[in-house]
């Protein structure tokens, strides 16, 4: 299904993208269809398709594209791969037999969706006709055309290609905050990042709101150095906890410490989310990285741009913790000096190994990384990968992706701001401003982001 409010077109390199222009009664009609039909259909019941079997590669069969990874990414590759071109071979490289709706643990942790609904069976969501290969990617041998798959006993197994696309997603690093991982999900301590802490978000919130009397309880929401996935999803926990704790007329003391020095990089966007971060009387730290947790103890350390270490005590603590890319990924020829897969920016081709594609989180690309992204990136990938299977005087012009990332900002139960965005900031509505102000908070927005985007993916 593609989202109607977004069409790639193949472009020649270098030139914008066409946006199809859609006519008000046809939008309006759209997002009705869609509020109706997304209010009867649970996330649970999409894509049911037979179960897949996990197939055996010690033969090292050669597939005529291998896909990295089972995310938002891969899996929306090898789904328009099979509409493309039905006769490839299609191995999709995947250890997890759950798949996760990330994007809706924002929510979950402001009491606004079942946890249960996010999380689904892999081997439902797999095309049919793709390979399954639920083993973990080792190791990339991109001069060889190979990869490297982890077996038992320490032992590995070769994969062979024709093309690869790399879309392994991000690694979440909770071991590079010194005291995190044994105090996380309790203490106080919690994450929207994370399945099991995202529920503890909830409770935690529904504590602070039955304080009364005596002292404010402290609450303090992270946002650890770029890049991260959902770069908004820091500031969203924070807002619909406020926004809980408004409601039930409680007062707590609001702090978010962001290693960033602003509030939001699309400077569009920072007057409504300032006037948030005033109305529920948050105290703003920029330049503030989160290093070490004592959950016992309830105290954070942080270390200051200027190299300072600053503790600070708290009742709730949300953590979002650094990122960065697998180690299949960083420690291999694909990477850049940053770790990520180095590939043109507008055709997602990498920059050395020719058959090779990325998409999602693990691209170098200075994009927001975000599951709007990888589902713009998708159809660029596919439309590449094919175009080089064709005879050379039949190919077309090359697919060229924009840079589009979307951030449906939850500023409260009930409103979100829907910024869009690109290349350097620039702004890229889907919407008409009379339907949809993407720089304001918006109801409709709200209901595309609770209703219409799961029903999507």
């Amino acid at each position: 299904i593609t989202p109607i409010h977004e069409v790639v077109t193949p472009l020649p390199r270098g030139s914008s993208p066409i946006r199809a222009a859609v006519g008000k009664r046809a939008m309006v009609g759209a997002l009705a269809s869609l509020a109706c039909r997304a209010a009867r259909r649970p996330l649970s019941s999409l894509a049911c398709h037979s179960a897949r079997r996990s197939v055996s590669t010690s033969a090292a069969p050669i597939y005529d594209v291998a896909v990295v990874g089972g995310g938002a990414a891969g899996l929306s590759i090898c789904a328009l791969l099979r509409k493309k071109a039905p006769d490839l071979r299609i191995g999709l490289i995947e250890p997890s037999g759950t798949h996760y709706y990330q994007p809706a643990w924002t929510l979950v942790g402001g009491r606004a969706f079942d946890a249960a609904q996010t999380r689904g069976d892999m081997a439902s969501l797999i095309p049919e006709q793709v390979e399954w290969i639920q083993k973990e990617a080792l190791e990339f041998v991109p001069e060889k055309n190979e990869l490297r798959l982890r077996e038992e006993e320490g032992k590995s197994s070769p994969l062979r290609y024709k093309r690869l696309v790399v879309a392994p997603g991000l690694e979440l690093d909770w071991g590079a905050i010194e005291g995190l991982e044994p105090t996380l999900g309790r203490n106080g301590v919690t994450s929207n990042y994370d399945f099991s802490s995202c529920q503890y978000t909830a409770e935690l919130v529904e504590q602070l709101s039955a304080t009364a009397g005596g002292r404010r309880p402290r609450a303090i929401f992270t946002q650890p150095p770029m890049p991260i996935k959902c770069a908004g999803a820091p500031q969203k926990a924070l807002y619909l906890s406020a926004h809980a704790w408004e409601s039930a007329g409680a007062a707590v003391d609001l702090t978010f410490c962001s290693a960033g020095p602003a509030l939001f990089g699309v400077k569009e966007f920072v007057p409504t989310l300032q006037g948030y971060m005033d109305r529920y009387g948050a105290t703003e730290c920029y330049g503030h990285t989160l290093v070490a947790v004592d959950g016992q103890a309830r105290r954070a350390k942080f270390q200051t741009a200027d190299g300072q270490l600053v503790e600070k005590e708290f009742e709730m603590l949300h953590v979002v913790p650094p990122m960065r890319a697998p180690r299949c990924v960083r420690e291999s020829p694909l990477a850049d000096a940053t770790g990520f897969v180095a590939v043109e920016h507008d055709t997602l081709r990498h920059v050395d190994f020719e058959n090779v594609f990325a998409a999602g989180d693990c691209v170098s690309a200075p994009n927001a990384k975000t599951m709007a992204a990888a589902r713009k990136q998708a159809p660029v990938v596919v439309h590449n990968l094919l175009q080089d299977l064709a005879p050379a005087a039949a190919r077309p012009t090359e697919a060229v992706y924009d840079g589009y990332g979307a951030c449906p900002l939850t500023v409260e139960k009930g409103k979100v701001v829907l910024a869009e965005f690109g290349w350097g900031g620039q702004l890229m509505p889907s919407f008409p401003g009379w339907l949809i102000k993407n720089t304001a908070p918006s109801r409709l927005a709200w209901a595309f982001k609770r209703h219409a985007l799961p029903w999507f993916y």
